[in-house]
């Protein structure tokens, strides 16, 4: 008998459960389920829009789309249009893969204040994410903090500094470039509370730095060691005599060579954000690292500056009819398994960390489980049941082909730009393109 399965999120995690689930041998019928009529997740509203590479990966999640055994329910949002505790009858399982689409906070004082942003909402805004399609942050300033040392802080600043020669190529949100480009922004800081051994970007991602047409990235050489610790972890080792290697050659470039920087500033705390009603300096501590950890020295500085964007993390948002650990920011689980019947796989199931493959193994184990879990109790009408409810409560279903029309007319509107694409932002808009 067929498994029916419902997928809620349509990014990367969930894409690899269904497709796992389709050539894992069991016979499925699997439902992909997303709030906006827009499918992949991060790799249209996360990936930097410079990075086209990276999201090539959706071509393979187009071919999962298009298996027989899968439909895409776009524009759909559960516990609006449908409760979870309502899929969870329709369905034999429902996977849950909604991902982490809200920042960690930012709690130091100040924080509160008109400039400051986090990266999550930052980055769905220079990507056109309907979400944040009205965030419209003020970019009339000469200075920018982003608080955090990861691939995102790195996208962050590298966005800021580009040109709009420099994202040819790239599906960066028209608003954004227009913002970009007029802006008087002229050196934007990378702050991190710990020295640089200890910074989480990669090395494709800081060697970038180095080849941007208006940018000059500039690093301390009194906060560099060195040498690396012969006691790290090999791999570990490896990627920070690499990241060393750049920074070395960041600290002899010349401040003037472009007409804009990327500072480097390791050791550094932030205390609070200075300001009245805007942020005008964001305060710092001084920091050392001691076992592992980074504590105060006592040493307070300060950096001026209109914009601050927090790179420190992201975290997942509670689901009505499924339980949540708010701690962790995750759904317990026993390695993807919720409840009877109820599954997590990414971000939602373990914490915001690794890379776009990293959700592969998720979907796999979760695949598994489902099939095994009901090889002999499968039976509930899935989709049959799912598809009259929408139509009575006259909700717009986007079929992946009503997707695909989307992307056609995304892709005409960019003719002539040197960009892939230029993306509709807002959900209106979307529809549009449908009902003409």
């Amino acid at each position: 008998m067929t498994i029916s399965v419902a997928i809620i999120g349509s990014g990367p995690a969930g894409f690899y459960t269904a497709d796992a689930l389709v050539n894992g041998g069991c016979d499925v019928q699997v439902d992909i389920i997303e709030r906006l009529p827009t499918p992949y997740g991060l790799i249209r509203g996360g990936v930097a829009p410079d990075h086209q590479t990276t999201k090539k990966v959706a071509r393979k999640y187009e071919r999962t789309a298009l298996f027989d055994q899968v439909r895409y329910f776009g524009n759909v949002e559960v516990n609006k249009d449908v409760s979870l505790a309502e899929l969870r009858e329709m369905y034999d399982a429902v996977v849950l893969a909604v991902g982490a689409p809200s920042d960690r906070k930012l709690t130091i004082p100040g924080a509160d204040k008109k400039g400051v942003h986090g990266s999550a909402a930052f980055v769905g805004w220079y990507n056109g994410h309907p979400d944040f399609r009205d965030l419209e942050p003020d970019l009339n300033t000469r200075a920018a903090v982003v608080i955090g040392n990861g691939n995102v802080a790195l996208d962050c600043a590298r966005v800021l500094v580009r040109s709009r020669e420099g994202m040819a190529g790239a599906d960066i949100a028209a608003h954004a470039m227009e913002m970009i480009e007029t802006a008087p922004l002229t050196d934007v800081y990378l702050t991190g509370r710990r020295g640089p051994l200890d910074a989480k970007f990669t090395n494709v991602e800081l060697r970038e730095l180095g080849a941007l047409e208006r940018a000059v990235p500039l690093a301390r050489a009194a906060q560099l060691p060195d040498a690396v610790p012969d006691d790290m972890d090999p791999r570990d080792k490896r990627l920070a005599e690499r990241n060393l290697a750049n920074l070395r050659d960041y600290a002899t470039n010349d401040p003037d060579a472009k007409p804009k920087r990327i500072h480097f500033e390791f050791f550094a705390q932030p205390v609070a954000i200075l300001g009245d009603a805007r942020v005008e300096a964001v305060s710092f501590e001084r920091t050392r690292v001691v076992d592992g950890r980074a504590e105060g020295t006592g040493e307070l500085f300060e950096i001026p500056c209109g914009l601050v964007i927090a790179a420190i993390g992201y975290r997942s948002d509670p689901i009505e009819g499924a339980p949540f650990d708010d701690k962790a920011g995750i759904i317990p689980n026993a390695d993807g398994r919720v409840d009877d019947g109820l599954y997590a796989v990414g971000w939602i199931k373990r914490g915001p960390s690794g890379v776009i493959s990293s959700n592969r193994p998720d979907g796999v184990t979760v695949a598994e489980y489902i099939c095994e879990d009901f090889q002999n109790a499968a039976g509930k009408p899935g989709r049959a049941a799912l598809a009259p409810v929408l139509e009575e409560r006259g909700v717009r279903v986007v079929t992946f082909d009503d997707w695909k029309k989307i992307e056609a007319a995304e892709i005409a509107r960019a003719k002539g730009s040197g960009n892939p694409r230029e993306k509709f932002v807002t959900v209106p808009e979307m529809l549009k393109v449908l009902d003409a």
